[in-house]
């Protein structure tokens, strides 16, 4: 007791200290404003972690003390800090015996540990809130509009620290160094480390980014640590350029000291252009036809010929359809096949992505007329409408906010539900039903009423894009048509970065942007110039994603060798080389199926319960690229890691290696028993009798596009010559089958 009221007593003589400096207390600004509890009281508790998920932000809160997470709701928490558990937290009548100071000074045991200094500007802060009565959230008060970050790029040599400031702007004008109450991130931590008064230490070489985040605000500076290489400039200025993508690659390797790698051969160029355009093969046919060819612009009427292409329509409408999550899973059959050709449909007609995304986001009509309406029998309630909306076409998660203000960005609860509650109109008739049950046919409609409501207030929150203006929320109108204008409007800058990164990750292995749809502010590109640059080349052309892809593929950077040099080996994302990358399951899977001449067979589709079911329209000899369901079932593509459409994500693909594809592919059916096949290539090829040096020669270019090398054209031939006639085919497949499992056939590079 008498240890109590020591403590007690020396809270309050600390108080009245405080109360008596209050006009000296913390920075400039708080001696001409009274302490705000938006303003000062929630910065310091969510600086301190209070409001943190694994302290008292979790769901349940901790120790009976429950804060909204980050502070997402400060009238609540003014609340609980100040009438909950009978206002125990706050003691008018002895300010300084507070729990609010005594807890996180430890000056009364804390679980949390010490989170306050007894003599810092946050102590002080808190003290003289107290002291003042508590004032509340004040109607009228100046509101925060955003934050920024000085420098905002930092140029230095490894070992160097970089000091970073935050200023915050409000809504009147002022301005407010917030940097003591930001959290602090490094993107990068091989490139940089930074601490929590914004201290960066650049520990490795490269370009990456320290991140700030203040009262659900971002703000992103740049750190470049360059290499230790000695590059001449001439290397830079001689390096050839085609268009803007070179421009731009090549002032950020001049800036890291990264060497540009040197030009891939042809051979490997019709292979990456293929693979990556129209996702097959080139037959060897056309492999000879490229190298024999000696025109300037060979490359150029190449690039062309595969924009051109049927399989071209094939490949995006595939890429495309993960976009849109077309799956037998969620839709019956009649509903995926139009979902599937309504795709196709605007892929053949190189429809400018914006109105195709215009078309999808206010579709109504039948699901099996209209196919683009199945996106709102895939996504069934205004919340995953207004997500799956936002992921698709904005590479933007918004999930988070549905519940709290989103920890790793700018978007607020009340935003989340606002952007949720354009969708709360859309209605359905008629039976879908799931992939089992219905005829698959609904008719997608919008009434003119209904609106979705915010569950911490309970009332609806005024209909509004993110970041946009409210809608009127008593106006009868489709909300989904000001939403599309919204979304596609070339100044919505995240619209056209989201699938500028989408295709450009196609094309070099990946994004400007990683993860490839995850465009969070705190997640900024490997290079910003260029994915600006690209965003208004992509709005000047309309949106036409061919435009887009030949610029990309014309580009010297697209161009670039994979192999290596000592002086960019370092690179994994500045593209001074070529990255390999193991195809994609499903062009894999067609890739063997070419090369062997046997093709799979596609009679099932799995359901979400893992049941099986019989379907029709596949007939013998569709490649994997023209399924139209990532539900068909086929062992090879599960293995290899096929898009299981399951949410709009690149997550859900894998092109990682594992040791199940390695055991598949030496011993599985797929390779082996396509070789065997009596109506195979290999036996198409000995039927001809072939000399050894055709079927060698054949056998790298049908695989690996390109001629064999001396040595290895030498030591399989000398095989054959040698091998007894009946051995002649087990000989062959061995050849084949030693390809086909190669790093080489396995991945593009």
């Amino acid at each position: 007791m008498i240890r109590n009221h020591c403590i007690r007593l020396l809270c309050v003589l600390v108080t009245i200290w405080l109360v008596g400096l209050s006009p000296a207390i913390g920075r400039a600004e708080q001696a001409v404003r009274p302490v705000s509890f938006n303003l000062d009281v929630i910065p310091i508790l969510s600086k301190a972690g209070c409001n943190g998920g694994g302290c008292h932000g979790a769901l349940a809160g901790k120790g009976g003390f429950r804060l909204s997470l980050f502070g997402y709701d400060p009238a609540s928490d003014y609340l609980t800090i100040t009438r909950d558990a009978r206002g125990r937290r706050i003691d008018f009548s002895e300010p300084g015996a507070s729990l609010l100071l005594t807890k996180p000074t430890t000056a009364v045991a804390h679980k949390g540990g010490k989170r306050l200094d007894l003599e810092g500007d946050d102590y002080n802060l808190l003290a003289a809130w107290i002291a003042a009565g508590c004032p509340g959230p004040q109607s009228g008060e100046k509101t925060l509009v955003g934050i920024a970050m000085e420098p905002a790029e930092a140029v230095a040599t490894k070992g160097d620290t970089v000091t970073f400031q935050v200023t915050a702007r409000y809504s009147d004008g002022s301005t407010r160094d917030v940097t003591h109450w930001s959290r602090f991130t490094s993107t990068d931590a091989t490139v940089a480390t930074v601490t929590a008064d914004g201290q960066a230490e650049l520990i490795g070489h490269g370009a990456g980014a320290v991140t700030a985040w203040y009262s659900s605000q971002i703000a992103v500076a740049r750190v470049v640590a360059p290499f230790e290489h000695e590059i001449e400039a001439a290397v830079f200025a001689a390096a050839p350029r085609a268009n803007l993508i070179d421009d731009h690659v090549l002032q950020q390797l001049a800036q890291l000291r990264l060497e540009p790698g040197p030009a891939c051969d042809d051979a490997t160029f019709i292979r990456r252009a293929f693979l990556d355009t129209i996702g097959r093969l080139p037959t060897a046919e056309e492999v000879r036809d490229y190298l024999a060819d000696h025109a300037p612009q060979k490359r150029r009427r190449l690039v062309d010929l595969l924009l051109a292409r049927p399989e071209f329509v094939d490949y995006w409408t595939y890429r495309w359809s993960d976009v849109f999550l077309v799956t037998g899973r969620k839709l019956r059959p009649a509903a995926v096949q139009a979902y599937a050709t309504w795709i196709r449909d605007r892929v053949a007609e190189n429809t400018p992505w914006d109105e195709m995304v215009r078309r999808v986001v206010t579709a109504t009509g039948s699901s099996t007329e209209n196919g683009a309406t199945n996106f709102f029998a895939v996504h069934q309630d205004p919340e995953t409408m207004a997500e799956n909306v936002s992921q698709a076409f904005l590479s933007l998660s918004i999930n988070c906010a549905k519940c709290h203000n989103h920890p790793l960005e700018k978007w607020t609860n009340d935003q989340y539900y606002a952007f949720a509650n354009l969708f709360a109109r859309v209605r359905a008739k008629g039976w879908g039903g799931d992939a089992r049950n219905g005829d698959g046919k609904r008719t997608v409609f919008v009434t003119t009423r209904g609106d979705l409501l915010q569950p911490r207030t309970g009332k609806p929150q005024p209909p509004a894009p993110l970041d946009g203006e409210p809608l009127d929320p008593t106006a009868p109108d489709d909300r989904r048509h000001a939403l599309a204008a919204w979304l596609t409007d070339p100044g919505n800058s995240s619209f056209t970065r989201s699938i500028v990164n989408r295709v450009w990750a196609n094309f070099f292995g990946i994004g400007l942007v990683n993860p490839v749809d995850d465009m969070r502010a705190s997640n900024p590109a490997s290079n910003e110039p260029l994915l600006a640059a690209l965003c208004d080349f992509t709005v000047e052309h309309g949106y036409d994603l061919k435009s887009l892809m030949r610029l990309i593929l014309l580009s010297e950077t697209y161009r670039r060798s994979s192999e290596p040099l000592p002086t960019n080996q370092a690179d994994t994302k500045w593209f001074a080389r070529t990255y390999p990358k193991r195809l994609m399951a499903e062009v894999l899977a067609d890739a063997i199926s070419d090369v062997t001449g046997v093709r799979d067979s596609y009679t099932e589709i799995v359901l979400s319960d893992g049941s099986t079911q019989k379907v029709d329209g596949y007939e013998a000899g569709t490649r994997a690229l023209e399924l139209a369901d990532s539900a068909v079932k086929n062992y090879f593509l599960k293995t290899f890691g096929r898009n299981t459409r399951e949410i709009t994500c690149e997550c859900e693909r894998s092109n990682q290696p594992s040791l199940v594809q390695v055991l598949h592919l030496a011993n599985g059916t797929t390779v082996n028993d396509k070789l065997a096949a009596k109506a195979g290539w290999v036996t198409q090829l000995l039927a001809t009798d072939p000399k050894p040096e055709a079927i060698v020669e054949e056998a790298w270019l049908r695989t690996l596009s390109r001629p064999p090398r001396e040595a290895e054209k030498k030591q399989f031939v000398e095989m054959l010559q040698e091998a007894e006639s009946a051995q002649r085919r087990e000989l062959v497949e061995d050849l084949y089958w030693s390809l086909l499992t190669s790093r080489e056939f396995l991945f593009r590079h």
